[in-house]
């Protein structure tokens, strides 16, 4: 009989004292394997990123420039494309507030009520048709659905004439009514469509949850639903607030008189065909209508990205 002893394998005299090896050339060759990939994804990257620094500056360039020249004496504006000041022509921003026949905080305040208007008629009148298109069955639901998602194609220049006719024979014309009464009619089938995503991703548990302690529709779109929205409607109010603050089309056809200029508007009338434009004042008002926009998305943005990421998971 052999023992356990006898079978096990004699081990060599030579290679007893000597640790085996034979991965270590496949490590080594693994290392530089990895050592070269990381260089040239690093090589990459910083390439990448040179990219887009350059297009970052191609784009912010035009911005910089209108800085600039708001800073800069007229006759100097078209002269020195640059963006290196010699002297600072402060005055500018002076003589632009005052240049017009309000002053320009008046055109502020006329485009404040104008956006806040439309702010509240959108939160409003695109949360309630977002809740019955979400959650509510009626006949014909699907079809009304495809012709508000059809509105979004529809452009704004198309239904202009129509609108104009209307509100001028209701007597509406040079009043911020036009601009207005739409947003109560949730005829911004974007916000529309973006509600109606959030709110499918919102549990339907919630709402039968509040259903059987005995809520009804109107009591769980403001109790339930409405408060889950909030990233929904901080996105809405951003987008309604830079879209209207921006808006010249709309303005222009509707508001004649000058007391009634929004900020679009004023800035277009510093612009003058029979006359010497004074490009300073321009380029320094357009720079105080922007910083509201600025401040807005400054401190808005973590809601707009947050409600846009959201919309849409079910």
């Amino acid at each position: 009989m052999t023992t356990k002893l006898e079978t096990l394998p004699i081990q060599d005299k030579k290679s007893a004292g000597k640790p085996k090896n034979h991965r270590g050339p496949k490590r080594a060759r693994e290392s530089r394997g990895t050592l070269a990939f990381s260089r040239a994804a690093r090589s990459k990257a910083l390439m990448k990123h040179a990219i887009l620094i350059l297009a970052g500056g191609l784009m912010i360039y035009p911005l910089l420039w209108m800085v600039v020249s708001s800073l800069r004496a007229n006759e100097l504006i078209f002269r020195e494309p640059g963006l290196w000041l010699n002297s600072l022509e402060m005055g500018n921003y002076t003589d632009g507030w005052s240049a017009l026949t309000h002053p320009f905080g008046h055109y502020m305040l006329n485009s404040a009520v104008v956006v806040l208007g439309s702010i509240l008629g959108n939160l409003i009148s695109c949360s309630m048709a977002a809740y019955a298109f979400a959650r509510l069955q009626f006949t014909g639901k699907k079809l009304f659905f495809g012709i508000m998602l059809l509105t979004i194609m529809l452009p704004f220049h198309v239904v202009i004439v129509p609108q104009y006719i209307l509100f001028s024979q209701i007597g509406w014309v040079n009043t911020f009514w036009p601009l207005l009464v739409p947003k109560f009619l949730a005829t911004d089938a974007f916000f529309v469509f973006l509600m109606v995503q959030f709110i499918r991703g919102i549990p339907k548990d919630l709402d039968e949850a509040a259903r059987i302690d005995g809520a009804g529709h109107p009591r769980i779109f403001l109790r339930v639903i409405l408060p889950l929205m909030v990233p929904a409607l901080a996105t809405t109010t951003i987008f309604t607030f830079i879209w209207t603050w921006n808006d010249f089309f709309g303005a222009l056809i509707y508001l004649t008189d000058p007391d009634m200029f929004t900020v679009p508007v004023a800035l277009r009338a510093f612009v003058d065909s029979q006359s010497a434009t004074s490009w300073g004042s321009l380029f320094a008002m357009s720079i105080v209508s922007l910083l509201p926009v600025f401040l807005v998305f400054l401190f808005g943005q973590r809601f707009l990205i947050k409600g846009i990421a959201t919309t849409g998971i079910k």
